[in-house]
C-alpha cells in the first residue's frame, strides 16, 4: 500500500526567505494511529524548519526502530534520510557527522530505542558533544510491539492492560544533564507553541541538543492512570521558562517586565528569549535543573520548557581539530603527506 500526499496546496502559502512553503518541508502521509503525538512532534519539526528557511537538502535525518524511528518518513522528505538498527541510530548520526560536518543532523528516536536498546550509543553521542538535535519521543510504553512498559514508565503508571509498574524509570533528561549534554529540553507533543522554539534553538545550538518530548500512545497508553497521556499532561505540565526563538535577522527585544526575562545566544548569533516562571531555574546551571526535575516530580508534576544550555562548549569537531572538508571530497594531496612526513613520524618511534 502506498500513501502520498496530496499535491494541491493552496496558490498563496507562506513563503520563508527561501522562497519555500510548508509543503517543501513535509514528507509522506503519516500511517501512525490517529491522535499519535508523534505527528504533533513532525508538524513542529516542519514548522521549525521552514520559519528558519532551512534548506531540506543540507538535512540528514536518521532514527533506530519503533513508532518514532518511523516518523523521519514524515517530515523533509526531500531531505537525506538512514533508518538504523534498533537503539543504534546514535553511532550512525556520530559516524555521519564526522565525514560531514557541514550537514544539519536531527535524530528521532524513542523511550525503548533510547532508554533500553540503545543507551549505551546515547550515552557516548552525549559524551562526545556530536553535534546534532537529538529528539526523543517518549510515550512511555512500546507501542510497535503492542503496549509493553518501557523504561520510561513512571511507578504507577498503569497502560491499557491495567497493570501498574513496579519498576523505577529513567528520566532521560536528568541522564542528559549528569552525562554533559550541553542543550536539554523537555517538553509536551500536545504544546506546539512551546515545542516549536525548542526545536529552532536546538537547531541553532552547536553541540549535542536533547529534547525529551512526552508524546502520548493513543493506543496503548492513554487512559486514566497513565502518567503519559493526553489529560495527565495537560493537568500536570509546568513550564519553567516561556520560550521565544528570535533569529539573528530581527531586531531581539520582549514585553516582559524588567528582571522577568533572559536573553540567551546561540552560536549562529540568533537568541532565545527565557521568561522566568520559577525563578529557581538557572538555565546555565546542571544543579538547579536537576533539583528542579526532582522537586516538580515530588509534587507530581512534569517539568518542562528549556532546562538547562552551555553556548561555549566545544563540539566534538572542535574537540577533535577535525577537517571542515567532507571527507569525500579529500584528495591524495591531503590524505597522503610525502615519503618526508613518514620519514619524521617514523623517527620519533625509533
Amino acid at each position: 500500500m502506498s500513501y502520498k500526499v496530496p499535491g494541491f496546496r493552496h496558490p498563496n502559502l507562506p513563503r520563508n526567505d527561501l522562497g519555500y512553503t510548508t509543503k517543501d518541508y513535509e514528507g509522506a502521509v503519516s500511517t501512525l494511529c490517529a491522535g499519535c503525538g508523534h505527528d504533533s512532534v513532525s508538524a513542529a519539526i516542519i514548522e521549525a524548519c521552514f520559519e528558519m528557511s532551512i534548506q531540506p537538502h543540507r538535512v540528514a535525518k536518521l532514527s533506530g526502530i519503533g513508532c518514532s524511528s518511523k516518523t523521519p518518513t514524515y517530515f523533509l522528505g526531500n531531505s537525506h534520510g538512514f533508518n538504523s538498527v534498533h537503539g543504534r541510530m546514535p553511532a550512525v548520526a556520530t559516524g555521519a557527522n564526522m565525514a560531514n560536518r557541514n550537514l544539519l543532523y536531527i535524530g528521532v528516536s524513542g523511550d525503548g530505542d533510547t532508554a533500553s536498546i540503545g543507551m549505551g550509543q546515547f550515552v557516548h553521542a552525549v559524551r562526545r558533544n556530536v553535534n546534532m538535535v537529538y529528539i526523543c519521543e517518549n510515550n512511555g510504553v512500546y507501542g510497535l510491539t503492542k503496549g509493553q512498559d518501557s523504561a520510561t514508565t513512571d511507578v504507577g503508571s498503569t497502560s491499557k492492560r491495567g497493570e501498574p509498574n513496579a519498576l523505577e524509570p529513567i528520566d532521560l533528561c536528568a541522564i542528559a544533564l549528569q552525562l554533559g549534554a550541553t542543550f536539554v529540553a523537555n517538553s509536551f507533543s500536545g504544546d506546539k507553541k512551546q515545542l516549536v522554539p525548542l526545536i529552532k534553538a536546538a537547531i541553532a545550538h552547536e553541540g549535542f541538543a536533547f529534547i525529551n518530548v512526552i508524546s502520548p500512545c493513543v493506543t496503548f497508553n492513554n487512559v486514566p492512570g497513565s502518567t503519559k497521556s493526553y489529560d495527565y499532561m495537560r493537568q500536570y505540565m509546568a513550564s519553567s521558562n516561556a520560550v521565544d526563538y528570535v533569529p539573528d535577522a530581527e531586531e531581539i527585544t520582549t514585553d516582559y517586565a524588567e528582571g522577568t526575562s533572559e536573553r540567551v545566544f546561540m552560536h549562529d548569533g540568533s537568541a532565545i528569549h527565557l521568561h522566568k516562571i520559577d525563578p529557581k531555574l538557572d538555565i546555565h546551571s546542571r544543579r538547579s535543573a536537576l533539583d528542579l526535575i526532582h522537586d516538580y516530580k515530588a509534587q507530581g508534576k512534569v517539568l518542562t520548557g528549556l532546562l538547562f544550555v552551555d553556548e561555549d562548549a566545544k563540539d566534538i569537531h572542535e574537540t577533535m581539530n577535525t577537517t571542515k572538508t567532507p571527507l569525500r571530497n579529500l584528495t591524495e594531496k591531503e590524505l597522503c603527506p610525502g615519503k618526508a612526513a613518514l620519514d619524521r613520524l617514523n623517527d620519533l618511534y625509533r
